[in-house]
């Protein structure tokens, strides 16, 4: 080997070293930061009780129809009060529904996605300052581990739970209003990136002398109008489908938290590579 070579080496060595060293706490540090930020969007407290979660309020609404009106409230993981107008478009009648005093539907969503940012905090935390990488392929395991997290955090608010219409009628939902929702409504919430939907469906009863055609349908996020499904030996079909929502400001905080630490990640993982491309041995 050349001495030019030797001392190209040697400068290598040293960037690494420091790499290691210096620049992967710089980056874990900045991660952290991060990840506490997003974790405290998920469980705001209320002004002046720090032992009590921000209650939020939130006018649904669409732009192309006003069939379905109503305000949700928001309590971090948990859908506390639903108050919704329904107009039926054949007599022009509203009914109203809200949910009942001793009931809130929790939104598993929510909570799946903050306790994956929670893991992926435990993951960094496992290595304070004073830890001492000794290898590249060290930095990059912990890099993946905490990518996975947070793309699992991510996934959870961009891609909802697709559900069969037998199980949201056996959702429990049904169950959550006063007065009861007659048995031919079904309603779902769900988090869309930013968005908190409502979707009610309107049904209505499959004759036995019409149910020859009877095909029922798979699993969906958001089913369409002549849907059918059976429960309890009856069969139905949706006959009108309205979706409205609202924004939540903070899972738009949320998913650019995510984003960023992601970049950072690659980033930290794009420089180690660039490192181990020079050598094919040893730690790098």
């Amino acid at each position: 080997m050349s001495a030019a070579s030797q001392a190209e080496r040697a400068v290598l060595e040293e960037e690494f070293k420091w790499l290691l060293k210096e620049e992967v706490h710089a980056v874990l540090k900045q991660l952290k930061d991060i990840l506490k930020e997003a974790s405290r969007r998920f469980s705001m407290p209320a002004a002046g009780v720090e032992s009590q979660l921000k209650q939020e309020n939130f006018i649904l609404g669409s732009s192309t129809m006003d069939q379905v009106k109503g305000v949700l409230t928001l309590q971090g993981e948990a859908l506390t009060q639903a108050d919704i107008n329904l107009k039926i478009a054949k007599s022009n009648q509203v009914m109203h529904f809200a949910f009942r005093d001793d009931k809130q539907w929790k939104m598993q969503q929510i909570q799946d996605a903050r306790n994956h940012v929670n893991q992926a905090l435990q993951l960094l935390n496992s290595r304070d300052e004073t830890y001492h990488f000794k290898t590249g392929a060290e930095v990059n395991k912990l890099m993946d581990a905490v990518m996975m997290q947070l793309t699992r955090a991510r996934n959870r608010l961009t891609t909802p739970a697709s559900m069969t219409l037998p199980e949201l009628a056996s959702s429990g939902l049904i169950k959550m209003f006063a007065p009861p929702m007659p048995g031919d409504l079904m309603v779902n919430f769900y988090i869309n990136l930013s968005k908190l939907c409502l979707t009610v469906y309107q049904l209505h009863v499959l004759q036995p002398s019409t149910t020859k055609n009877f095909k029922p349908a798979g699993s969906s996020v958001l089913h369409n109008p002549g849907a059918m499904f059976e429960v309890n030996n009856t069969k139905f079909e949706v006959s009108h489908v309205h979706k409205v929502e609202c924004v939540v400001p903070w899972l738009n905080d949320t998913l650019v938290f995510f984003t960023i630490s992601l970049q950072l990640c690659q980033q930290l993982k794009d420089k180690i590579s660039v490192f181990s491309s020079y050598w094919n041995y040893g730690p790098f």
